[in-house]
């Protein structure tokens, strides 16, 4: 996966609104390789970046989907998407 690709998803990611999802594949449609969903997901799960809200990326069935860390932090996710309005 490329540099510029992972830049077009975390701006893309940064531009989710407190309170809304994107799905991954919505992600990855909007940086322009719409069957690339599985990178997006390993874009959120590796990224070190402090404060972007990758939990409002969700699966396009509408569950959550992974979150890094595990269990615990896929309960995080959803804690944070609450707090949000989001669910």
């Amino acid at each position: 996966m490329s540099d510029i690709f992972r830049e077009k998803v975390y701006k893309i990611v940064w531009k989710i609104p407190r309170g809304k999802t994107l799905s991954y594949k919505e992600v990855a449609k909007l940086a322009g390789r719409p069957k690339a969903y599985r990178a997006v997901g390993n874009i959120m799960a590796h990224h070190n970046i402090k404060g972007l809200p990758c939990h409002r990326v969700i699966k396009s069935d509408g569950t959550l989907g992974g979150f890094c860390g595990g269990y615990k932090e896929v309960k995080r996710k959803e804690e944070l998407l609450k707090k949000e309005g989001a669910i």
